[in-house]
């Protein structure tokens, strides 16, 4: 068997055709600059290629169903096994997915509770024990004289289907009706049901009145029914004297005797909230109902009715709306000038929520007074009719900017039924246990008694939750609840989550490709993080890790070092060795910083707080404990502290949105806090997150910084194109005229090719210019438009030195390390931290005011050490202008230069959420309790 990984001639992207050699079952570090080509040789070559030899090896039929792999540009590859990519994308955004759910632990509880729960009574909590046939005999009786009742036995529930074959059952073994779906039928004409409708059909056993004598009959009746629902049978209580009519359950094996309550049989089903048979009816097993909130309907208190205060309404100003307005303000004894937060809470209520009584209404129409009475239906109500009745998507998605979401009233925010919830184990209910901490659920399993009985049945389960839980905490996960929403959690997050879940599968033989998981991790986690890489790699695998994290080179086996520079002047292999090598090395820029013959700087002053301070007061959003918190102005924060422990709630959920709603009337709710002070000292926030540019390949780094239009307006200005009359417009591949029309300004035709991979080839008219051949005859300085966005930022920069306001732009995009990318290049082909790095520069290029808080997570991610190097000083340039800048971050390089920092902790989750230190890095490592300050005195010349 081979022992390497040999790859030759790889020209994938910018890859010049390398050569390179990787040994097997190793711990294998790519790293580089950013663009240089890391991620194209380990996951668009060797991941692709290992993923497709395994799907070609399927049959043509099973190749449609799976995500098919284009063949790279690569000559030849040896030594592959099967690949598994663990990459940052984020879990599913699917609102009924959780961390328990992605990782199969609820799977696992859900199949412990049904076999080894001790099930409770919903209404007095007692235990709930089985019954025989003849106790729910004398329970009947005990029902009373001339009672009637119809005895019902379950054969089909909630299962899809036309069920013609249990009619028939039914009718050949003597049964005379059924109940469908809640309707008596009878059986002679058997009813027609939906083939893709779940159904319920329940047999008719007897119709029984109580009386003398009946015990006989109705002893076989109950245990024919009890024999037919397999062990459950219904008695429909018929009511007289105008009561209503009421159904009991009964089961052989659980009912409560006090109250009457039976349970049906325990099932893994009962306590899935994805099930019709747990999931709580109200709100479908989602936990949460949507609402109109009235503090997005009313965003700002301060302001009148007449001034805006009704968001929906703020620019409404027609003589009926206003009509309206004065009708109420009569009625209801208040002016409409009045501040919204002046006027009488029963007020508010009423112009929210509707009158009971009717108001006159005088709407005028020509010379003549329009009267009528009605009650006043309430702007909320009004929302929510038009929410409700409307069927144009615009509106409704229109409307939901004023819609918030509040815990299910009748499951209290558990998704699931009463019955579900009433089993327990270890006195804990299964919503309870989900509530837990990965660490607090291990220690719950750990101290678990169970009687001999159902720790036999629930040996098996028991041993596989604790291996993932203990998966979790290996990975630095420990703090994340089970019942988290897989929606909220970061790229770091779901990536670990996954390897986790891949340590389970516990394969071997495999290569498994990961993308920078150290990610959002602490320095003090990253040792939990590095052991479980090596464990992977000791159980007989391949980990092939992109990385720039310190720690993770050192420890790899074998180092792939990319460059030297990027984009064009990337994809050569600088260094291929071990660590040890690799810090000897003088081409390499990696071992350069490694070996610390280059380094960041760390200031030689910090900067001191001489704007004063943004001050958050009364912080307590998710696990924030009432903090308050003060930010200097002027200043480069960094907010730090171990996975979990709250920066980005602090940061993104209260600070950010607070300002936001204050400063732009932003409609998302801020987290929970008392209030913010300082607030007349800023002018502007910014939030510069590492959401993609754009949706589609029509979206480039041109389009999104403006630097399009000053280009097409250049073009618009070629004495060639006034002569033909071209204005801006024709210089568009978004708009017709000027673009190809074959491929509407695509460049590219998709073939669709069934089971194999869909191709793509260059459009034959415009050969993949974009444009037509009248838009290219146009030049500027010899080149047409399409060959304008083929250049890199780089190239351009020269190209346009003389254009002011195109150069402007391009500098600021090669000022933040992108000079390598293409002005026509497709968002979708850019990484988080290069969508980041591109809407810095565009902000970067807007006149400053001095007066801006700007706030960006984690930018380093993606970035190597030179790349941090010339970000921090595009920071430092921000802060030197007077603005304000505060980076959620981990990467000590960045911690270090920073004038101010906060650190979050002490742990993560429930035990986090407070502020452990603050102030300079120097001051942080004299503070025990803070992780970070620990780290930076490695750092930290002065504090060695």
């Amino acid at each position: 068997m081979l022992k390497d990984i040999e790859v030759r001639g790889a020209r994938q992207h910018n890859l010049k055709n390398i050569n390179v050699t990787m040994p097997r079952d190793q711990l294998v570090v790519v790293t580089g600059l950013s663009g240089s080509g890391k991620s194209t040789l380990a996951f668009d070559t060797i991941y692709a290629e290992g993923q497709r030899r395994y799907v070609e090896s399927l049959s043509a039929y099973a190749r449609q169903f799976l995500e098919r792999m284009d063949k790279p540009e690569v000559e030849s590859i040896e030594g592959l096994s099967p690949a598994i990519s663990i990459e940052q994308k984020t879990t599913s955004k699917n609102p009924r997915s959780t961390v328990a759910t992605v990782t199969e632990i609820y799977d696992y509880l859900r199949l412990l509770y049904a076999r080894a729960g001790t099930p409770h009574c919903p209404k007095c909590g007692k235990v709930i024990r089985s019954r025989s046939a003849q106790e729910i005999v004398d329970q009947l009786i005990a029902l009373g004289q001339g009672v009637r009742l119809t005895l019902l036995a379950p054969v089909v529930k909630s299962r899809k289907g036309e069920h013609k074959q249990v009619f028939a059952r039914l009718m050949k073994d003597g049964f005379v009706r059924a109940r469908v779906d809640g309707e008596l039928e009878d059986l002679s004409e058997p009813p027609s049901l939906e083939k893709n409708k779940k159904h319920n059909i329940e047999a008719v056993i007897d119709r029984i009145i109580i009386k003398e004598g009946i015990t006989r009959r109705l002893t076989d009746s109950v245990e024919l029914g009890l024999s037919m629902g397999e062990g459950i049978i219904l008695a429909w209580l018929h009511g007289k004297d105008g009561e209503p009519d009421r159904e009991e359950l009964f089961s052989e094996r659980l009912a409560c005797d006090e109250c009457g309550i039976s349970l049906p049989e325990l099932t893994p089903q009962m306590f899935s909230f994805n099930s019709p048979q747990g999931a709580c009816p109200s709100c479908d097993g989602l936990g949460q109902r949507i609402f109109f909130d009235p503090d997005l309907v009313v965003p700002d208190s301060s302001l009148s009715i007449k001034g805006g205060a009704l968001a929906p309404w703020q620019n409404r100003d027609s003589d009926y709306y206003l009509q309206t307005l004065d009708a109420l303000a009569s009625h209801l004894g208040f002016d409409l000038t009045t501040p919204w937060q002046d006027l009488p809470d029963e007020v508010r209520h009423q112009l929210l929520f509707g009158t009971e009584d009717e108001i006159e209404f005088n709407l005028d129409k020509g010379t003549r007074g329009h009267y009528f009475k009605r009650r006043w239906e309430g702007f909320v109500r009004h929302l929510e009719r038009r929410y409700r009745e409307t069927t144009s998507q615009v509106i409704r998605d229109d409307l939901g900017k004023y819609m918030n979401s509040q815990p299910c009233p009748t499951c209290k925010g558990a998704r699931l039924v009463a019955t579900s919830l009433s089993v327990l184990v270890g006195g804990l209910d299964i919503y309870s246990l989900t509530r837990m901490a990965v660490r607090d659920a291990l220690k719950f399993f750990a101290d678990l008694k169970l009687g001999e009985r159902e720790m036999l049945i629930a040996d098996k389960i028991l041993k596989e939750i604790k291996e993932r839980l203990r998966f979790m905490a290996d990975v630095g996960l420990d703090y994340l609840t089970l019942d988290r929403a897989a929606g909220t959690l970061s790229g770091g997050e779901a990536q670990r989550i996954r390897l986790a879940t891949q340590i389970g599968s516990a394969l071997v033989g495999v290569l498994y490709v990961l993308d920078e998981p150290s990610i959002g991790l602490h320095q003090r986690d990253n040792m939990r993080l590095l052991d479980t890489l090596k464990r992977m790699r000791d159980l007989g695998n391949t980990v092939l890790v992109v990385e720039h994290d310190e720690d993770t080179i050192r420890a790899a086996d074998y180092v792939v070092d990319m460059g030297p520079g990027a984009g064009r002047h990337g994809g050569e292999v600088v260094f291929a060795g071990t660590p040890a090598e690799l810090l000897k090395s003088e081409k390499s820029l990696t071992g350069q910083y490694l070996s610390g013959r280059r380094g960041i700087a760390v200031p030689e002053k910090r900067r001191k707080a001489k704007k004063g301070f943004i001050e958050l007061k009364g912080c307590r959003e998710h696990n924030l404990k009432n903090v308050d918190v003060k930010i200097p102005l002027g200043l480069f924060t960094c907010v730090t502290g171990v996975s979990g422990s709250g920066k980005s709630t602090l940061v993104l959920d209260t600070l950010y949105r607070a300002l936001a709603a204050r400063l732009f009337r932003a409609k998302e709710k801020p987290g929970a806090h008392s209030r913010v002070l300082g607030l007349e000292k800023l002018d502007k926030v910014i939030d510069i997150d590492q959401s993609p540019i754009g949706r589609t390949p029509r979206s480039n780094p041109a389009t999104y910084t403006g630097l399009f239009t000053p280009i097409r307006e250049l073009f618009a200005q070629v004495p060639e194109a006034r002569a033909r009359g071209y204005k801006m417009g024709r210089f568009s591949f978004n708009v017709k005229g000027g673009r190809c029309p074959a491929c509407d300004g695509d460049g590219i035709i998709k073939i669709e090719m069934h089971f194999l991979p869909d191709v793509y080839v260059k459009c034959e008219v415009c050969g993949g210019r974009r444009y037509n051949r009248d838009t290219l005859e146009i030049t500027y300085k010899g080149k047409n438009i399409s060959q304008v966005l083929d250049m890199t930022c780089n190239q351009a920069l020269k190209f346009f030195e003389n254009v002011p306001k195109v150069r402007n732009k391009l500098e600021t995009l090669v000022d933040v390390g992108l000079g390598y990318i293409k002005l026509g290049q497709a968002a979708t082909t850019l990484s988080g931290g290069e969508a980041q790095r591109v809407k810095l520069s565009k902000e970067l290029g807007k006149r400053a005011t001095g007066r801006t808080l700007y706030i960006l997570d984690e930018p380093t991610t993606g970035l190597h050490f030179a790349d941090i190097e010339k970000l921090l000083e595009v920071l430092r340039r921000l802060v030197e202008k007077g603005n304000t800048v505060v980076v959620i971050e981990h990467n000590l390089e960045v911690i270090k230069t920073a004038d101010h920092v906060i650190d979050l902790g002490p742990e993560g989750g429930d035990q986090g959420g407070t502020i452990v230190a603050q102030g300079t890095p120097e001051e942080l490592t004299g503070i025990e309790a803070s992780y970070t300050g620990l780290f930076l005195k490695q750092v930290l010349p002065d504090c060695n």
